[in-house]
């Protein structure tokens, strides 16, 4: 089987396998996404990696997004949506380059929207310091290493570092309660 065929294979193996994982019960509990699912995942390949940081993103702009939908519309949230948005963009950049398809945006099924401002920003310190973790653990797989995956581990890094930010920016937030 040829790299297309097998990242192919892949990409629709998680599509079918979240498709009648939805399709068997209305709630997603026990269903694993984004970073949760790469934390179970002992077998990354650049292709499972593309697909946990895209799920990633997706769930922390939709979940940026509930929190302003309740709270209205405040930094660090909206700041911090507009990034996840640029960091979508920059995986989909990297899906074009190696012809892989970009999968679609589930993350509404998964969020939690916080009860409180005060959970909201505990929320987001969680996400960021998992996505950090999620990405130092991208950066330690041999197979990125090899220059056909370059852009992939400097996206990685990209990512990361700025959800140090992130990180950051909630902390703040969080030390107001």
């Amino acid at each position: 089987m040829n790299k297309k065929s097998r990242i192919l294979a892949i990409f629709f193996g998680c599509f079918a396998l979240l498709a009648l994982s939805a399709q068997s019960s209305p709630s997603t509990q026990g269903m694993l996404y984004g970073n949760a699912a790469s934390k179970v995942d002992n077998n990354l390949t650049v292709e499972s990696m593309l697909i946990y940081a895209i799920q990633d993103e997706y769930l922390a702009r939709a979940e940026y997004e509930a929190i302003m939908g309740k709270f209205g519309t405040m930094e660090p949230y909206s700041n911090i949506k507009d990034a996840e948005e640029q960091h979508i963009a920059w995986l989909k950049d990297i899906y074009a380059s190696l012809g892989i398809p970009v999968p679609a945006d589930q993350a509404a099924l998964y969020i939690h929207i916080p009860a409180t401002l005060k959970e909201a920003a505990e929320t987001g310190v969680q996400a960021e310091i998992d996505n950090i973790a999620m990405y130092e653990r991208f950066l330690t797989q041999p197979i990125l290493k090899d220059a056909r995956y370059k852009a992939v581990a400097d996206i990685f890094m990209r990512l990361r570092d700025a959800s140090k930010n992130h990180l950051e920016a909630f902390q703040r937030q969080l030390a107001k309660y």
